[in-house]
């Protein structure tokens, strides 16, 4: 964990078109709800909205001030549609200390550049950029991290197995839908491939087989039929 990130917040009285007043004087609006509460209208200084969101992302617990303390993980994060890293609505989940949350985390590879493989000329191919895990809430890591130091020749790769989780952190393991027989050993997360070594032009060759199997054709909507705008919740957008 790096250091703390706090967000002050008030409660909010203003709700449906009434907020674009609150926006407009540098305030965003959002919710905070959780186990046992009531969903919370709030508000928060929008400078400070943007800074949190930015440093917290969706997998790092920031500590709401303000009204009762809590801890709480980024939801959903309504973003302006033109004006890039504006926040329209903040989704605040308040979670426990003592009890564990699953969050979405970075995976970074350590020694990009640094390997035998790539001073070869190969090329480090990351597959995986961002995996789910579980641990108490301030235990939650920044990222995963994998060293490809050690890769020296094509055809190698390094998998989740090789990440060193810190003490109270564990991969979240998915069922795959896929049951095979009981004598075969079943694959784990762990097992998931994250970067792979290629020769150059093995993975061009990869790329062009890619682009021909990608669908090129773009749906046309119906003459008259108008594009639906994606559905929003009352409260959110309150």
């Amino acid at each position: 964990m790096g250091e703390k990130i706090s967000l002050k917040i008030d409660e909010r009285t203003a709700h449906g078109k009434k907020v674009k007043s609150l926006r407009a004087a540098g305030i965003t609006p959002g919710v905070v709800y959780g186990h046992d509460m009531e969903p919370l209208a709030v508000q928060a200084d929008a400078g400070e909205v943007r800074r949190v969101v930015a440093a917290a992302g969706k997998h790092t617990p920031v500590n709401l001030t303000g009204l009762k303390r809590r801890i709480a993980m980024i939801k959903d994060v309504e973003f302006h549609p033109t004006k890039a890293g504006v926040v329209r609505h903040i989704s605040l989940h308040a979670v426990k200390a003592n009890e564990p949350v699953i969050a979405e985390v970075p995976v970074h590879l350590i020694g990009v550049g640094e390997s035998a493989a790539e001073r070869a000329g190969l090329v480090v191919l990351q597959a995986i950029d961002k995996v789910e895990v579980r641990a108490l809430p301030m235990e939650l890591p920044e990222a995963i991290e994998i060293n490809i130091v050690e890769l020296s020749e094509a055809g190698q790769k390094v998998t989740l197995g090789d990440a060193t989780l810190p003490a109270g952190v564990e991969f979240v393991e998915h069922d795959s839908g896929h049951h095979e027989d009981d004598d075969e050993e079943k694959p784990t997360i762990a097992d998931l491939v994250v970067a792979s070594v290629y020769e150059p032009a093995a993975l061009e060759a990869k790329n062009e087989a890619a682009a021909g199997d990608a669908v090129v054709d773009a749906e046309v909507p119906v003459e008259g039929e108008a594009e639906a705008a994606p559905a929003e919740e009352a409260e959110q957008k309150s």
